[in-house]
């Protein structure tokens, strides 16, 4: 791997930042840079913007490069931002090298959204982009392809740094850990609802959505499992649990769309994600904010005993 990149900084809470869209539904630079730097001061190190929850797919190139850029330039200099690539190979290639450019610290491969997909191919693809963008490089799963196989092989390029594991079969996803023998940092890619049973399995690091709106109890969460306090972590996972399930509904179609009206109660407003992401009725909407109330309180608790004992954002 590079010699400057330290595996280890990934075993933490990684941030899909939500992309901020203004009145004419462009980027808004200003807010998702006040939202980044809240995020870091809220204690997240690790940010994959512009990736599946940042609505990766209904972006353009030069969209996902600015947005790498400014999430660079509105996190603190200890923050690792991972760059999404995917899509057809130039298009892969052309994202990997000019968020290089910008300062991102590496690149995610997201899930292939192409048909007729093979292990073959798919080795291809990845060296491909590897070989021109030479930077550490984690691997994001979310179906059977790339297979376990296919992960294990890629262990050997020293670019590729972690897999982002979102295939939730639990007893693969040990018994690829266990071969693995440590050459990789293996992630939950599958957010707070899966994250300690990752953790027991191997993963000591989780994506995560919710963290947009509250930060310090996903860290804290986090933090309870990495000590071993179980309990601890599972009460904050239940604190949490409304958000995920909500997003979880209809195939995960609410997965973007409720953390945005979300953001609303948190005078942030964000925009309506982009067709064809589902867009909220008002019924919708006002049982998204009855169940985020106590958890943005819960919150709010947490944060000012951070605050007091001087540890947020630390």
């Amino acid at each position: 791997m590079p010699a400057s990149f330290d595996p280890k900084l990934l075993r933490t809470v990684h941030l899909v930042p939500l992309t901020a869209y203004d009145g004419q539904g462009r980027v808004d630079s200003q807010l998702q840079g006040a939202h980044t730097e809240r995020m870091y001061a809220a204690g997240i190190r690790v940010f994959l913007p512009a990736a599946g929850t940042s609505e990766f797919h209904c972006l353009s190139a030069d969209e996902i490069v600015e947005i790498v850029r400014i999430t660079r330039e509105a996190s603190g200099p200890d923050a690792l931002v991972f760059a999404p690539v995917g899509l057809q190979i130039g298009h892969a290639i052309d994202v990997g090298v000019r968020s290089m450019e910008v300062g991102a610290s590496g690149i995610m491969f997201m899930p292939f959204a192409h048909p007729y997909l093979s292990d073959v191919g798919a080795r291809d693809y990845y060296r491909a982009v590897i070989d021109k963008v030479q930077s550490p490089t984690l691997v994001y799963k979310k179906a059977e392809l790339p297979s376990d196989q296919l992960l294990l092989e890629l262990a050997d390029d020293p670019h590729v740094v972690g897999v982002k594991y979102a295939f939730n079969e639990m007893h693969a996803f040990r018994k690829v850990v266990l071969a693995d023998g440590g050459r990789l940092e293996w992630l939950c890619g599958s957010a707070e609802r899966f994250a300690p049973f990752y953790m027991l399995a191997g993963a000591p690091g989780y994506t995560t959505g919710a963290g947009n709106l509250c930060p310090h109890l996903t860290l804290a969460m986090h933090a309870a499992l990495s000590a071993g306090e179980f309990e601890e972590g599972l009460r904050l996972q239940q604190i949490l649990l409304p958000i995920e399930d909500y997003r979880a509904r209809s195939g995960d179609s609410y997965n973007i769309s409720m953390l945005k009206h979300a953001m609303t109660m948190l005078s942030q407003d964000f925009g309506p994600p982009r067709p064809p992401q589902r867009q909220l009725t008002s019924a919708e909407q006002q049982e998204i904010e009855k169940l985020m109330q106590p958890i943005l309180d819960a919150e709010r608790e947490m944060q000012g005993e951070l605050t007091s004992v001087g540890l947020s954002g630390s």
